[in-house]
């Protein structure tokens, strides 16, 4: 029996234009092929991890000594979040979109007894877990949040961030506040937000943990480290009750990254195999999100945002988002519910645009580390060529008037 010996796979460069991953910088992807052949306890991979350690409690804004990262996506630092919380567990959890659906998903698979695993075992209905499901396209709101605590008085409360389904950004500050006030410890998807808005996470007491991922704002490759961040509460909580996994557990990934009884020592001591190629694409990754200031890029995401918006709207479309990385829209009536046909004619053009991930299904555009005149431009673009295409009207001529007057005198390109 023969084989056969498929040719070398070649991916073509594509403008990720979507939600995340975004197209990773030059100089990142420069640092991955440069790092050469180490094994993951080798002096220069344990000092670069040491050196993104403390990178990553500035970019946090936290003091925070168990603020480290974990080898996956977004999905493994939210695993490592959602450890602590052991089968029986209290909480109330916020969903508005399809990542804090999954989030609710995994925080009821955690909470959930034996009985309740056997009665369903991929979909386990946690009596302990109340889940508050607010409509696609609306915000979680500090009134809800309120209410919802003062009713259950859970020990874990959850929220996303930003919910990069549906494009909205939920009330921080009023979750914080509504944890502190009720007892509950705050546990946050903040997937989407860091690296790309200006926040410090120490001024949020009520939240005990976050978790984020490398591909979105930092724009790292995908597969390096995703951010976590434990207050000394979510620690003591953790050592109290243990956890059910290895690999995930807070308290050993520390170690690794030379956080023990929450002091940094010289040494970590082995939990993974890290890789020293995705530890210098990380580290530098994080030096370049400093060295721009999370001032900068926050000012600049939510300009080049303030462009893409007005452009798609005067084609017609009605945007239902507010997050300065990802516009959310509905295409004009004329075209309304042919949303998957035009965005799978995009990615057919390497232009990666996404539609939502639920109903109702929406368009959703983003501008990950595409902070610049042309850039936007050409997105812009090729968004109006796509409606052409499907035999809507887009005015030429104002569009690229709209694009001069906002690029011409007030934005660097």
């Amino acid at each position: 029996m023969t084989f056969q010996i498929f040719p070398p796979l070649e991916i073509l460069e594509t403008l990720a234009a979507g939600p995340g991953p975004g197209n990773t910088d030059a100089r990142v992807l420069k640092a991955f092929a440069s790092a050469g052949v180490a094994d993951h306890m080798q002096g220069d991979v344990l000092r670069g991890m040491i050196e993104c350690k403390h990178m990553l409690r500035k970019i946090w804004g936290t003091q925070n000594a168990y603020t480290f990262a974990v080898a996956g996506t977004g999905w493994s630092a939210l695993d490592t979040m959602f450890s602590a919380v052991m089968p029986g567990d209290t909480v109330v959890a916020f969903t508005n979109g399809t990542f804090s659906g999954i989030d609710a998903l995994t925080l009821r698979i955690k909470a959930a007894t034996p009985e309740e695993h056997a009665a369903n075992p991929l979909d386990p209905q946690a009596a302990s877990v109340t889940v508050v499901e607010v409509p696609h396209g609306q915000p979680v709101t500090a009134e809800l949040v309120e209410a919802s605590l003062a009713r259950h008085k859970p020990k874990w409360a959850f929220m996303a961030h930003w919910e990069t389904g549906s494009g909205r950004v939920n009330d921080l500050s009023g979750f914080s506040d509504a944890c502190q006030r009720h007892g509950a410890m705050g546990l946050i998807d903040a997937v989407s937000s860091l690296g790309v808005d200006e926040f410090s996470i120490d001024d949020y007491p009520g939240v005990a943990g976050w978790a984020s991922c490398p591909q979105k704002g930092l724009c790292c490759l995908p597969l390096t480290y995703a951010p976590v961040s434990f207050t000394k509460a979510y620690i003591e909580t953790l050592k109290s009750t243990g956890a059910y996994t290895y690999v995930h557990n807070p308290i050993f990934e520390a170690r690794h990254w030379g956080i023990v009884d929450g002091q940094d020592v010289e040494k970590g001591t082995y939990h993974r195999t890290h890789s020293g190629y995705a530890v210098a694409a990380f580290h530098e990754s994080l030096r370049l999100t400093l060295r721009e200031g999370l001032t900068k890029r926050s000012m600049s995401y939510r300009t080049h945002e303030k462009v893409l918006r007005d452009a798609v709207t005067e084609m017609g479309c009605e945007v239902t988002s507010d997050m300065p990385s990802l516009i959310v829209l509905n295409l004009p009536p004329e075209l309304a519910d042919r949303e998957m046909e035009l965005v799978q004619n995009c990615r057919a053009r390497g232009f990666g645009i996404w539609p939502t991930l639920s109903e109702p299904v929406q368009v959703r555009i983003g501008i990950l580390n595409q902070l610049n005149r042309e850039a936007v431009s050409r997105i812009v673009r090729l968004f109006a060529d796509a409606i052409r295409e499907l035999g809507g009207e887009v005015d030429h001529d104002a569009i690229e008037a709209l694009l001069e007057s906002r690029y011409g005198t007030s934005i660097a390109a």
